[in-house]
Parts: C-alpha cells; structure tokens; sequence
C-alpha cells in the first residue's frame, strides 16, 4: 500500500483504463494533463488506432487534446489486455445495459473482471466505475480477482467509484464534478481517493463500496423519477388543453420546494432509462417491490408512444395516415449538441415510426450514420436540413432541441411540426405546431 500510494502521490504511477468511450476518455484526459502515464484498453481497435493517432470520436473530447498526451507519450491505446500487468491502476469504465427481459446484465463488468484476474498482481488497484446495484464490487468482482489467491485488501485494492459524465455540460467538467469514492477496505478507499484527488477538485470518501453504488442509483432515481412526473403532467395537461411548458416556467419561479424538470419523447442516455431497474431487481432479493420507481420507469419508456400517437393525430387532422407518411426526425442524439445516441428515444420513435408503415429519415448535425448498436442498426443516414428537404416531408419531430437547429427557418419551411422539446415556443410561421 505504501509503495503503491508513494507512486500516485508523484505521479509516477501507470493508469489504465478499460473502456475508452463517454466515461473511459475524459478520465483518460483529466490523468494525462496531471501528468500521469495512461494506458487505455478497448476490444475496438478502430477505436485504439484511431486515438493512437491523435484522434477523437467524441464531440466534447478535442483531437487536439488527444495528440497533445499521444506526442507527449502519456496516453496509448491498445487492445492487447495482457499489458495490464504493467498498470498499477486499473479503472474499468464498461457498459452495465438491460437484457431483453430489463434485467441487469454484468456481463461486461464479470468478463472484465476476469480478464483483469488473468493479469492482476500484488501492488495493483482496481476500480469499479460502470453504474451497477449495490453489492458488485465486493460480492460479484471480489470472488473473481481473489480466485488468483490474492486478497482484496492485502495484495491488491478494490474500489467503488460512480462515473458522473454529463457530456457537454458548460458549467461541469470531469475535473470539477465531485467524486464518490467508496472501498473494500480502509486502505482500499486510501489509495483510491488519493488517486482521484490528483484529477477531480473534491472527492467524497465513503464508507463502503455499497454506499457508493447506491449513491449513483439514488441520484439518477431521483431524476427518472421527476422526469416521470412531469411526463405524467404533460400527458394529463395535454387532454386539459393546458401547456405543460408554460406550467413549469411559472411554477419555477418559486425559490424554494421545486425544482424544474422538463418533459421530453423519452428518456436516453446510458444512465437515467436503465438504472432504476438495477436496484428493482436488487430489491426483489430482499423480498421487496419498489413500486414507486417500477411506475416511474414505466412512465418514462410508455413517453415515445405517446409522441406517436400524436403524430398519428396531427397527420390525421392533415388529412394524411401515418402509413406511408413521410416523416422526418430531428435529432438523433438523446440530449442536445452531443453525438451521444445511446438509449436515445429517438432511435425507439424511429422503430416505432417503421412498425406503422411510415418512411421516416432524420437529420442531426452530430451523427452523421447510425451504427450498430445492441438493439438496433437501421443503416440510415443524416439527411441534408434544406427548404427544399424540409417541404418534402409531412410531418417533421423536434426530438431533440439541437442549439444548431435555425427553428424560424424549420417552421418556415414545412407543413406539419410535432415539437417534443418546445424549440419552437414563440416561433410563428408557416407549419402548423403541435406540442407532444
């Protein structure tokens, strides 16, 4: 521990991070600017050329960055997890998804894990940052690491930290969003809060690795449960001939006891959509139905038929079925100005869109193709957004309120908008504007 501490401390230490995407490449960039040597590992190696080249794949992680640690020789990439021997931090940052019945699947964390355990060596430490339910870290990862003969605690060191990315986020960064540090043991938590402390401005040690996973769950509960409230809102408001937006603005305007939430077409991100049923399914091993959260993650995905059945409507008031209308969605990416398309509502509006026999393309300045993803790959591209493409379609979604979007020009030029985001709030023009 000694030994291990003195090398963080100055530096000196080798970093290595598993998974070099949303979570995996800042932390990759925060270590190389504080002068750390950072090794990154990923079983894409169109991902691990292309950054060995000074390259970037992610909209909010410059190229520029990248080449500065690659020409500097602090940051390389490889798919070769064998030089996890040479790491003396090992920090995994890899997907937690939901299977096909909306169960947990640790299926990336356990086979990294065991990939770790092929190459782990006394002196290491291991992190835990992937969003997962209380109880990976010591009763999932520890039995693996610790079939090597080694002990959590004594030979090697296991730790619980929560990645808190906000892609794009003006205000926070890596390096300023407070970091939840939670270990196996004392010296676990020692050695990996003195890590983060050389990138993140202030970390908050907790007493368990427990703690730390709950902690993550609670605040992204926390939002998928008010989400779905004002979802809910929306919905009833909408039959009352009442604008939802309107409410909120107003209601926001207190300075205590509320906090604004917006309604959207769905929840996306890696986060939000999928956590709530990790700890649903925890709960059951304890004889417990958390019911509250369960209604809230039904809400949520419930959000992109809704916005369906609204195209449906406003097509009819048009005149038009929704089979064979032409539709155009705006917006691929699951929040605004990122390139982030993971669980995006959008991609859920596109199948549903096709299932009804509609002709549907999108438009996002970020994505430029889709790519195969777990559970979809439509093979499409990003359509060119012109007066001329625009007046084409029947029916155009606001599905994501892109900062690039000229919304006077969009509403000028087409005939039927369903607007999900409220872009188009005190925009007079030519279409005729439904809010869904």
């Amino acid at each position: 521990m000694k030994s291990l501490l003195k090398k963080i401390r100055t530096k000196s230490a080798i970093v290595g991070v598993i998974g070099l995407g949303y979570v995996g490449l800042p932390l990759v960039r925060e270590f190389g600017r504080s002068g750390f040597s950072v090794m990154g590992f990923d079983l894409d190696e169109k991902k691990t050329d292309l950054l060995n080249r000074g390259r970037s794949y992610i909209k909010h992680i410059p190229a520029r960055d990248i080449m500065t640690l690659v020409k500097n020789k602090q940051f390389e990439a490889t798919s070769d997890f064998s030089r996890l021997a040479e790491v003396d931090c090992i920090i995994i940052c890899v997907p937690t998804p939901l299977d096909e019945h909306r169960e947990p699947d640790l299926s990336y964390v356990l086979n990294t894990t065991r990939t770790v355990a092929e190459y782990l060596r006394k002196g290491q430490l291991v992190v835990l940052e992937s969003t997962t339910y209380p109880g990976t870290t010591d009763e999932e990862m520890r039995p693996i690491l610790e079939a090597t003969g080694l002990r959590a605690g004594r030979d090697f060191f296991l730790a619980y930290s929560p990645e808190r990315e906000d892609p794009n986020n003006k205000h926070y960064s890596t390096r300023t969003i407070p970091k939840v540090v939670g270990g196996y043991t004392k010296s676990c938590l020692a050695l990996a809060n003195a890590l983060y402390s050389q990138i993140i401005e202030k970390t908050v040690p907790v007493s368990s690795t427990k703690i730390a996973e709950a902690t993550k769950l609670l605040e992204n509960i926390y939002r998928a449960v008010n989400i779905a409230l004002v979802n809910e809102m929306k919905v009833l408001f909408d039959r009352m001939g009442i604008d939802v937006w309107e409410v909120i603005e107003a209601a926001k305007t207190k300075p205590f006891g509320f906090q604004a939430f917006y309604p959207g077409p769905g929840l996306g991100g890696h986060c939000i959509p999928i956590d709530p049923f990790y700890l649903t399914w925890k709960a059951r091993e304890y004889d417990l139905n958390t019911r509250f959260i369960e209604l809230a993650g039904e809400i949520n995905t419930s959000m992109p038929y809704f916005v369906v059945q609204k195209i449906s409507e406003a097509l009819n008031s048009h005149g038009k079925s929704i089979k064979g209308a032409r539709i155009l969605i705006l917006g691929l990416s699951y929040k605004k100005d990122i390139d982030d398309v993971r669980e995006s509502p959008s991609l859920k509006l596109i199948e549903l869109l096709k299932a009804k026999g509609a002709r549907v393309d999108y438009n996002d300045p970020y994505v430029p193709r889709t790519h195969k993803m777990r559970r979809y790959d439509f093979k499409m591209r990003s359509v060119r957004l012109t007066a001329e493409n625009l007046k084409k379609y029947d029916c155009v979604v606001i599905s994501t309120d892109h900062s690039d979007y000229d919304y006077k020009f969009i509403v000028d030029n087409s005939s039927l908008i369903v607007d999900t985001r409220n872009a188009t709030k005190g925009i007079k023009g030519k279409a005729r504007i439904v809010k869904a």
